[in-house]
């Protein structure tokens, strides 16, 4: 299915949503035609951050998949669910998308892989950027690496899964060399804009963690297999927990990405 997107309004904001981003996330992977991507990642830069952050939307973080060169990845924010409606019915309704869906539709052959999350305990979303956003036609690719693993459960993650990945997995993977932005579980809620359609019916927790470079995740990669504790226990552990083995994405971010490596 190809896209028409929207973006979000404000409203009241929880606790939870002073201390984080953006309380609901989408993560978004596109399947492009062969040869598009930096073509979508040029118009989505120019045409579709300052249009969708206009309406309350928060444009997280959009990136080139490393081990797959037709997928372009991208992360949207939103206050709640109720103006996650509103603003993608205002965004693909609107003037800036429809000026330019026929040209980004041209790029893309799927857009229906996303995953509607949610931060995984109050403080595990992503923290508010500081810095500044790249001006429009900015051409400086950021340097570093970030890495999104997918865990595929059995249940939701909310059972055990939330309290295991905190006590047990994060201190591992920070001691082997990860930085750990954030991470997030499913958010159950209904699909309320159904034009877009997400994944449903699954259970997962996603992490996202940063890295320097390839070879700081290399030598991340090396000491992790090192780990007495995570050969001898975790990775045993993840095997009779998860649903099926982990996703995982190495990302790196586009020119105007505000999430960066």
């Amino acid at each position: 299915m190809t896209l028409a997107i929207k973006t979000a309004v404000t409203e009241s904001t929880s606790g939870r949503a002073q201390q984080t981003c953006c309380p609901i996330v989408e993560l978004r992977q596109y399947t492009l035609h062969p040869g598009k991507r930096d073509v979508l990642i040029e118009l989505f830069d120019r045409e579709f951050i300052e249009t969708q952050e206009a309406l309350g939307t928060r444009i997280i973080g959009q990136f080139r998949d490393l081990d797959d060169s037709n997928r372009f990845v991208w992360l949207r924010g939103f206050r709640a669910m109720p103006s996650r409606a509103q603003a993608l019915e205002e965004f693909y309704s609107g003037p800036g998308w429809k000026a330019h869906r026929e040209a980004a539709n041209a790029t893309i052959v799927d857009s229906d892989n996303v995953l509607l999350l949610r931060p995984a305990l109050p403080n595990s979303g992503f923290a508010p950027e500081s810095r500044r956003r790249p001006p429009i036609g900015g051409s400086e690719m950021p340097k570093g690496l970030l890495v999104a693993t997918i865990y595929y459960l059995n249940e939701p993650a909310e059972t055990n899964f939330v309290q295991y990945f905190a006590s047990t997995l994060e201190p591992v993977l920070k001691q082997t060399g990860a930085s750990i932005l954030a991470y997030f579980v499913t958010e159950n809620s209904a699909n309320n804009f159904p034009a877009l359609p997400v994944r449903e019916g699954e259970h997962v927790l996603v992490s996202f963690m940063r890295f320097q470079d390839q070879d700081a995740y290399d030598r991340h990669l090396a000491a992790l297999s090192q780990s007495q504790q995570w050969c001898s226990k975790i990775s045993n552990e993840l095997t009779r927990r998860l649903k099926r083995a982990p996703e995982i994405l190495k990302l790196s971010p586009t020119a105007r990405s505000l999430l960066r490596g």
